[in-house]
């Protein structure tokens, strides 16, 4: 019986051990269809990098030494799959242009800003020109003091109008405080003497006395009942103690220091004003050490007076809430002066 068939349907040829100098039988179709379908699934350098993994006992030994055109359609397959280099070159060509990109803005937008600011003095070089010199002048203190005038049009000094705004000013407060009084003066009922009435009863005694003094040739001297003396003003004030304080008071129903001092003094014929400045300029200004009850203490600041009383005492008319009564006086800062000597 006679065996057909193929060269690669026999056994022999799969067989390893009988093989070893046998040729290489030429390839089926169905061989040759696997061979490409083993190239596609696999690189062709790889499969060009290993040809020590096939064996010739086995059929695909051929594979190496297959037809041209199996060879060619793995290797355009191969060629046609995207590798690993290519795609990172093209991952990598964005970010280079994103880093460039940066890179430009960060250089570049800063100086074209930077252009577009003022110099500062820092930036500027020390110019080679001239440099402008600083210039001074004086405006002489009489230019702000005199008035001006040009044509027609006349100009007040600062100065003047100061003076004006401060005579205003205390011509104001002047008929404030004497509206006070009088306000204050009215809530008291006094019928008695004023001072003004002891002054005058002292002037019409003092014109009869100088009339009897040219009758009978002598010399002139204090009427009868009203002699001046410190000793008598001190005896006059006394009679006051426990008199209450009234702001603007000149009277017995109450008194202000002033008006205190003002009414005792007027009760033996001396004329003073109700006021400590103008009480203080009346008198003459005495060491302490001369100084004598009835003498009038008066402060530095003119803003209180009163009698003296000796040993560093004072007799007045205090503060509202308070009367006429003798205490120390309890600053340093006053002087002694004496009226009617």
């Amino acid at each position: 019986m006679t065996h057909t068939g193929t060269a690669a349907d026999d056994s022999t040829t799969a067989n390893p051990t009988t093989s070893g100098d046998a040729t290489a039988a030429p390839l089926t179709r169905r061989a040759v269809r696997e061979a490409a379908e083993r190239a596609t699934r696999r690189p062709l350098a790889r499969t060009a990098s290993t040809p020590a993994r096939t064996t010739a006992a086995r059929p695909t030994a051929a594979r190496t030494g297959s037809a041209l055109g199996v060879t060619r359609t793995a290797a355009t397959r191969s060629a046609a799959a995207p590798t690993t280099s290519s795609r990172k070159r093209k991952f990598m060509a964005p970010v280079v242009l994103a880093v460039a990109a940066g890179m430009f803005g960060t250089m570049a937008v800063p100086a074209a800003f930077a252009s577009t600011q003022p110099a500062t003095t820092s930036d500027v070089a020390a110019p080679t020109a001239v440099q402008a010199q600083a210039q001074e002048f004086d405006v002489s203190a009489a230019a702000g003091v005199g008035d001006t005038s040009r044509d027609g049009f006349g100009a007040t000094s600062t100065a003047t109008l100061e003076a004006q705004a401060a005579a205003k000013s205390a011509a104001e407060h002047a008929e404030q405080v004497e509206a006070a009084r009088a306000a204050k003066a009215a809530e008291f009922a006094y019928d008695g003497k004023t001072a003004e009435d002891y002054l005058a009863d002292a002037s019409e005694a003092a014109a009869t006395t100088a009339s009897a003094s040219d009758a009978a040739a002598t010399s002139a001297a204090p009427a009868a009942g009203t002699p001046f003396s410190l000793p008598a003003v001190v005896a006059t004030a006394k009679q006051y103690i426990g008199t209450p304080y009234v702001f603007g008071g000149a009277t017995p129903a109450g008194f202000d220091c002033s008006g205190y001092v003002m009414y005792v003094y007027a009760q033996h014929g001396i004329s003073l004003a109700h006021s400590v400045t103008l009480q203080d300029q009346a008198g003459t200004t005495i060491p302490e050490s001369e100084a004598q009850p009835g003498d009038v203490v008066v402060f530095n600041d003119g803003s209180h007076d009163g009698f003296y009383m000796g040993n560093g005492m004072i007799m007045d008319a205090p503060k509202p809430g308070g009367s006429v009564s003798i205490r120390p006086i309890w600053s340093s800062s006053y002087h002694i002066v004496r009226l009617g000597i």
